[in-house]
């Protein structure tokens, strides 16, 4: 083979290769890159569920109602009639001023940015950060300031509680004062403790569905305390003090009831299921509740009183309250029916140890908030709530245990706080009507107005009109 020859055919292969890797090169360039590993998907963002919506504003409007018409007639009622305009007032004040101090700092307190497990942060201050989209800590599917206006409903019943206990004769002004103080410094921190995130009791697995620490035992815990500090009513032991309507007082225990289905329903925040067992278990709690008392009281004294039943009812309603969301119907008529006799032993009690608290707050709140709270780490069952946890019938001793420490721990803040806020008070404006403002009754010796009105007589007071 010649050079010449040799050199052409070196030459083509040249060419050849070359352009097979021009045109692989070429390829290359056109084809589409290889897809790069996809990044993963932003969660999407919480969204409102309608349906959600309207049952917690419902349940908002139903606790709404078991202050005020509900408490304020119950209350109302069983006092003497010229003290029934200034008990149902302290009922309707109330929701107007727990209202305005749960904007400007009471939900911040309860439910904001945690503190070291003890407290919120005043980062919510006014609202600000509690909008209209959801918090996932408070309402996945809600918007925020649904849960915050549902939240604020408890608050307001709260304090109102405890009123009870010092009926007929506590100034109103000093009444003012301790609403504020109270609702500041033992419900909010109390709130966070049990239902904030972040919260200690939260965090050591306490169940308490709405409210068995934080409304009821603080309120009838505060409540005993009050009676002590306060003092008897003038009269007490030695002349009768009987309620002076109890169609009224009845009335009023019939709107708790209807009421009391937002407030342990609506703690479901959602809709469904757990929202319908809740339901189920408070009216079957509450009726066991009422039978129990009403036989309690039959079989001590002879005959059963419509009054014995009301507070039956309402013993019920305060037991099953932690409880709610966690329970089968089957425990429910236990806890309510030994609610019915517990609370009714207690309010018998309170003449043999000595102290007066007017409305049994004490005896029905207090004992009943207690046995509530203890009886839902028996029966608690992951099968009605999943996010709960078992109790000691479940085969989980241990929440027993965590139910007493919540116990404890709501049964000192709320003593050892209100004694020191009653006392502060006390030695700065004084607590108490004189004893002729007393005599008089705190509708005229408060606010110049009378409740019943006798055809022809004068009316003391306009109201404004």
């Amino acid at each position: 083979m010649t050079t010449t020859r040799r050199s052409t055919i070196a030459l083509a292969i040249f060419f050849l290769v070359l352009s097979i890797s021009g045109s692989a090169l070429v390829w290359a360039e056109q084809a589409p890159a290889p897809a790069a590993p996809a990044a993963a998907a932003p969660a999407p963002p919480p969204k409102i569920d309608s349906g959600d919506t309207a049952w917690l504003l419902t349940s908002s409007a139903l606790v709404l109602l078991m202050t005020a018409p509900g408490l304020a007639l119950f209350y109302g009622g069983m006092v003497r009639s010229k003290n029934a305009l200034g008990t149902i007032m302290q009922s309707f004040i109330i929701l107007a001023l727990i209202s305005v101090q749960w904007v400007l700092w009471g939900y911040s307190l309860a439910f904001g940015p945690d503190k070291g497990g003890i407290v919120g942060g005043l980062e919510w201050i006014g609202l600000q950060g509690v909008g209209l989209q959801p918090n996932p800590d408070y309402g996945a599917t809600v918007p925020h300031q649904a849960y915050m206006v549902f939240q604020l409903m408890f608050a307001v019943i709260t304090p109102a509680l405890i009123t009870g206990a010092f009926a007929e004769r506590m100034k109103f002004s000093s009444f003012i004062v301790f609403t504020l103080a109270w609702a500041t410094f033992i419900y909010d921190p109390l709130a966070h403790w049990v239902w904030g995130t972040g919260g200690w009791l939260k965090n050591r697995g306490a169940l308490d569905f709405a409210g068995g620490t934080v409304v009821h035992i603080s309120s009838g815990v505060s409540a005993l305390a009050a009676a002590l500090i306060m003092g008897k009513r003038k009269g007490y032991g030695h002349e009768p003090l009987r309620p002076h309507n109890l169609p009224l007082t009845v009335t009023g225990a019939a709107l708790l009831w209807f009421g009391w289905f937002g407030f342990n329903a609506g703690s479901a925040i959602s809709a469904g299921a757990l929202a319908t067992s809740a339901f189920v278990v408070t009216n079957t709690a509450t009726a066991a509740a009422a039978l129990g008392w009403m036989f309690s009281e039959w079989a001590a004294r002879g005959k059963p009183t419509v009054l014995g039943a009301a507070s039956g009812a309402v013993a019920g309603l305060v037991a099953i309250t932690p409880a709610s969301g966690y329970v089968t119907p089957m425990a429910s008529i236990v806890i309510g029916a030994v609610a019915g006799f517990l609370c009714y032993t207690a309010c018998n009690v309170k003449t043999k140890l000595g102290y007066d608290d007017s409305l049994d707050v004490v005896g029905v709140h207090g004992v009943g908030g207690t046995w509530g709270a203890l009886a839902t780490g028996f029966f608690a069952t992951k099968t009605i709530n999943p996010d709960g946890g078992d109790g000691l019938l479940y085969g989980n001793p241990g929440q027993v245990g965590i139910q007493i420490v919540a116990i404890v721990a709501s049964w000192v803040l709320a003593f050892v706080g209100t004694t020191i806020i009653l006392k502060i008070i006390d030695a700065v404006m004084g607590l108490r009507v004189s004893a002729d403002e007393e005599m008089a009754g705190l509708d005229l010796s408060q606010h110049s107005e009378t409740a019943y009105a006798l055809e022809g007589q004068a009316t003391v007071g306009s109201g404004g009109r």
